[in-house]
């Protein structure tokens, strides 16, 4: 009697292929009355969530791209994929002796727009002080002309003499306003320089990990071009794709459970914190993009499903025990009043201590379990 539920199992599996094994779930092979099992429990049925799997995978919140701000050869890459950074760490260095030859060049330039107005202002202070002069003396030979004490033609040379103070007084001016605004572009023309210099060491701009890397040494860093992606601690998320037609049954802020197929099958719990508004012409999916929380051993670009729950399903569910395995034949040995008959079914998911019926029961039955071989 200690093997009879074997027997039974594979009598139905040479019918199943004696049949070409189209055996329906809730097949009997005739029922026996000498088996006696060691528990007993009923078929239960409960609702369960009905959950549609989004594929995708495990996103930085924040990848930063690195890239150069100006032209030139790389000389050292001080860091490689995995490396911890911080703000300001030194990530690549270009040639900068072409920027450090303009540098000495503007800063050059700037000492000759210093000394320029330097000497300008003097001018300036020459010119206001020859124009006094000469403001005062016309001033005091109109008062003695008016007096009838000097002649007309001292009156005119006073006049001519003060013009001509005048006018070399506005061109002093204009020079120093030359010279100045000469001084100020070069002093822009420094800093340029200065950032042009600074630009040719790369620093972190954030705290983070280096999770790739594009050049080696001797290679050309050009604006635009990548140098390395450097992953910030903003954080993981998974982006999944949601076909248009369930689409509807998510929403902002909504939490929802995902597995990380690479870190068991416990799911984890996060929060919907962006849903691309246009499908893909191609899928006709969205971009669902879920937030992770920290996991150990958690990477971009594992896989990864999000679990959409498209409302509830009458389930039924046995208890493991229950199961009797030959190859891939699943009977459940069921109560006939005072009979047991071998029964056929199709088993789908875990559900809790137990799994769940496909087909084969109506829920209700009394079904007898092995508690010492569990399922097989």
């Amino acid at each position: 009697m200690k093997y009879l539920h074997t027997l039974l199992a594979l009598l139905l599996l040479g019918a199943f292929s004696a049949c070409g094994g189209d055996i329906e779930p809730g097949t009997v092979n005739g029922p026996t009355t000498e088996y006696h099992p060691e528990a007993e429990a009923r078929a239960q049925v409960v609702e369960t969530p009905r959950l549609h799997e989004a594929v995708g995978s495990v996103q930085a919140k924040t990848d930063v791209r690195v890239e150069a701000q100006v032209t030139g050869r790389v000389m050292e890459v001080a860091v490689r994929p995995g490396d911890a950074v911080k703000t300001g760490d030194v990530l690549v260095k270009l040639d900068s002796r072409q920027s450090e030859s303009r540098l000495e060049q503007t800063r050059q330039a700037q000492q000759a727009a210093v000394s320029t107005e330097a000497q300008a202002r003097q001018g300036v202070a020459a010119a206001q002080a020859a124009f006094t002069k000469a403001s005062s003396t016309f001033k005091r030979m109109s008062q003695l002309h008016e007096d009838k004490v000097i002649t007309t033609e001292e009156l005119e040379k006073a006049e001519t003499a003060f013009l001509q103070a005048k006018a070399v007084l506005a061109q002093a001016r204009d020079g120093l306003a030359a010279a100045q605004a000469s001084a100020r572009q070069v002093e822009k023309n420094v800093q340029e320089a200065e950032i042009g210099l600074g630009y040719t060491t790369i620093t972190a701009p954030a705290d983070g990990e280096v999770s790739q890397r594009f050049v080696d040494p001797g290679d050309l860093a050009i604006p635009g071009k990548d140098l390395l992606n450097l992953r910030t601690s903003g954080g993981m998320r998974l982006e999944a794709m949601v076909r248009e037609g369930l689409i509807g049954h998510v929403r902002m802020g909504q939490s929802l459970e995902m597995i990380i197929t690479a870190l068991g099958e416990t799911p984890v719990t996060g929060q919907v914190e962006e849903i691309e508004p246009l499908a893909d012409p191609v899928t006709r999916s969205f971009v669902v993009k879920v937030t992770l929380p920290d996991l150990p051993g958690l990477y971009p670009g594992m896989f990864g499903r999000v679990l959409i729950p498209l409302g509830s399903e009458r389930t039924i569910t046995v208890p493991t025990a229950a199961i009797r395995s030959v190859g891939q034949l699943k009977t459940v040995m069921v109560r006939d009043g005072e009979r047991w008959l071998p029964v056929y079914v199709r088993t789908g998911r875990p559900a809790g201590d137990g799994v769940e019926i496909l087909s084969g029961l109506n829920g209700g039955e009394t079904v007898a379990l092995d508690t010492a071989r569990g399922a097989k």
